[in-house]
């Protein structure tokens, strides 16, 4: 069956592992997926009754970074664990106005836009990063299970 659907989610309910999804005609369709993840803009899913979507990744605000020293800016957003879509000669992150006023002062360029938001997956291959929480509250840290060494 060939994919004649789309479904267009923002970065954040592009995470799931099992869930009903709207399709962009109106129809509900389940996906249950083996694990949780976090489903790319363009990528094909069968859902359970069998036929299959193509996810679409909406636009969302986002911040738009620029700068002479891009590879340092990275640095600093990776440092706080915060999702970043790395490109050639811009990169872009959620809307924080505390972190624009760190890369502000970093010398950085900002501008906010209206685009998908597909950021680089997690170093551990679970496509995701997720933020640096120490409370290991399982509905809040999905890797709670991990054990977090502090030295």
């Amino acid at each position: 069956m060939s994919a004649t659907e789309t479904i267009t989610l923002d970065y954040e309910t592009r995470y799931f592992r099992r869930k009903v999804v709207v399709t962009d005609t109106g129809r509900e369709v389940l996906i249950d997926a083996p694990e949780a993840r976090s489903y790319s803009g363009g990528e094909t899913i069968q859902a359970v009754d069998g036929s299959e979507v193509v996810v679409q990744a909406a636009p969302e605000p986002l911040t738009e970074v620029r700068g002479a020293a891009l590879p340092r800016l990275a640095w600093h957003i990776g440092n706080r664990h915060t999702p970043c879509q790395v490109e050639a000669d811009r990169l872009l992150i959620q809307r924080d106005h505390v972190l624009e006023d760190m890369l502000q002062r970093l010398g950085a360029e900002i501008t906010h836009v209206e685009e998908p938001f597909q950021p680089e997956g997690g170093a551990y291959g679970h496509g995701r990063t997720h933020g640096h929480s120490h409370s290991h509250d399982p509905q809040a840290d999905p890797n709670a299970h991990i054990p977090h060494r502090h030295g």
